[in-house]
């Protein structure tokens, strides 16, 4: 009854898109002439005063009608530009994150079952609720010590919003699989995979005890690194449903005014974000993939501190070499370079001609060296780059399109700080070294490392993979000798399955078809 269910949550959700106008705004540039009709329809549904906001503010109001999920849903995809489109993740991008505060008894509840004590035994005072997200609230509260009480930062999961997610998320698969059945040229962008990759990074977020561990690899990486840090994790009260963190006191990014009143360099916190960024990125492969203002501080000292570290990223050696030969290859001008690197990484399939995508590599990167440097933005070079590699059949990439989108997020902090600021410049420190480092004759000497070590890995598999290879061979001589069978049992239980997957689907098409007619009726009527 599963499907079912998705079937009925989707319809719901379509409505309350279709009533909020979001629907009607929808871009039909291209598309078949039934997509304007039915624009044309679902504007008459929609309310009135929908029908007279903007985009982005029909997205907001259907969003907070369909919960909690959606928000995350919605903050999920405006990462994908790949997917829904350049204007609609922009739109998508300014959902506002904050939510009703649950009870403060439900925190306490909450705490005491993930971390087996009582409120009162762990913090001296456990203040209300400051800000509230999808998925957990923030507490200010205060741990003894043998100096006396400290301030701490209590962050709490919101009651039910696993088992919430989990529901919605079946409607998120109804979608993906509709769409890569009738919308063939679509699967490319994988829908299905990427509503996986929602789906592991949302339950990811949603245990704690994995943020409390992303924060302490990131403090970990950046403990010797000049201007940034995060805050320190106490473990012992932390859990899958509570992470208890220092209290930060600065000042967020997003104020530029106390920034300046504080006598912070706008400038020199610009370079240093971006740098920061390129050092985890490039060096560590190990990045914060949510740096938006909100979550940047500037503490007294001018440091910059990053929290919530829900949503990270990773790339691995591969992807990092290839991304710096990239971006050299723009800087140098060598697009040829640029082009093999894509066919030699495999994001462009082979039978397509590596002189004409250096081509059109080409036609991204002139109009760039035409222009002054203040105004050169990589993050707007990778979405030049990854709009061009449609045109050659380029599956999605969701690590690099998340290194995009937060490249993105970071480089505008940095232009916001300072409206002149050159991405070529104060990357070049951190991005120089690392292609000497790592594109120079060290690289040589650390791939024979590598390579060493996975030759003595696999000497020391050889025993175990010749027996396997034994086995298999003794029951392909089996299977071939005597053919491929079930036994009665499995047999029965596949025939079961079968019989009940079609009375399912017969009957989830017939009552759709019943809940259209009831609408319908019900409009008609001036219900």
């Amino acid at each position: 009854m599963s499907t079912l269910s998705a079937y009925f949550r989707l319809a719901r959700v379509g409505w309350i898109l279709v009533r909020e106008g979001v629907v009607a705004s929808l871009p039909s540039e291209g598309l078949p002439p039934i997509v304007g009709v039915a624009k044309k329809v679902a504007a008459l549904l929609a309310r009135k005063r929908a029908l007279h906001s903007e985009r982005s503010d029909r997205l907001a109001q259907a969003v907070e009608r369909l919960g909690p999920s959606y928000v995350k849903i919605g903050q999920f995809l405006a990462t994908r530009p790949d997917v829904v489109g350049a204007e609609m993740a922009a739109d998508l991008s300014g959902l506002q994150d904050r939510m009703a505060f649950f009870p403060l008894e439900a925190a306490h509840k909450e705490i005491r079952d993930s971390l087996g004590r009582p409120v009162d035994d762990l913090y001296v005072s456990f203040g209300a609720p400051i800000a509230a997200a999808s998925i957990a609230q923030v507490h200010p509260c205060e741990v003894a010590t043998p100096y006396g009480p400290r301030k701490v930062a209590v962050k709490v999961i919101r009651p039910g919003v696993r088992s919430r997610f989990s529901a919605d998320l079946e409607v998120m698969y109804l979608v993906a699989r509709l769409q890569e059945r009738f919308l063939p040229h679509t699967r490319r962008l994988r829908p299905v995979e990427v509503t996986k990759s929602l789906e592991q990074t949302t339950r990811l977020e949603m245990d704690l005890r994995l943020e409390a561990a992303a924060l302490s690899e990131l403090a970990d990486n950046t403990k010797n690194d000049p201007g940034f840090r995060v805050p320190d994790v106490d473990w012992e009260r932390t859990g899958r449903d509570v992470i208890t963190m220092e209290w930060i006191d600065g000042i967020k990014m997003s104020d530029i005014g106390a920034l300046k009143a504080a006598g912070h360099d706008l400038n020199a916190l610009a370079d240093l974000l971006i740098q920061s960024f390129l050092r985890h990125t490039l060096r560590d492969g190990f990045f914060h993939a949510d740096m938006h203002p909100g979550n940047l501080f500037v503490d007294p000292t001018g440091m910059i501190v990053a929290v919530d570290m829900g949503i990270c990223g990773r790339l691995g050696k591969k992807e990092r070499r290839f991304l710096a030969e990239i971006l050299y290859g723009f800087i140098t001008r060598d697009y040829m370079r640029v082009a093999e690197v894509h066919f030699e990484a495999g994001y462009v399939p082979s039978h397509h001609n590596v002189a004409s995508f250096a081509q059109a590599i080409r036609a991204i990167g002139e109009p760039i060296h035409g222009q002054p440097a203040e105004t050169i933005s990589m993050a707007r070079l990778l979405t030049l780059l990854f709009e061009v590699t449609e045109l050659f059949d380029m599956e999605t990439r969701p690590e690099l399109v998340m290194l995009q989108k937060t490249m993105v997020v970071v480089e505008g902090v940095s232009r916001m700080l300072n409206p002149r600021f050159n991405m070529w410049k104060a990357s070049e420190p951190v991005v120089g070294q690392w292609i000497k480092d790592n594109l120079g004759p060290k690289r040589i000497a650390t791939d024979v490392k590598d390579g060493l070590k996975a030759a003595v890995r696999v000497a020391e598999a050889l025993p175990e993979i010749a027996a396997k290879t034994e086995k298999f061979h003794s029951e392909l001589m089996h299977m071939s000798e005597h053919g491929l069978r079930f036994d009665p049992a499995t047999a029965d239980a596949i025939g079961k399955a079968e019989a009940h997957h079609s009375r399912s689907g017969r009957l989830a098409l017939w009552i759709i078809a019943i809940s259209c007619l009831y609408i319908a009726i019900h409009l008609s009527m001036g219900g």
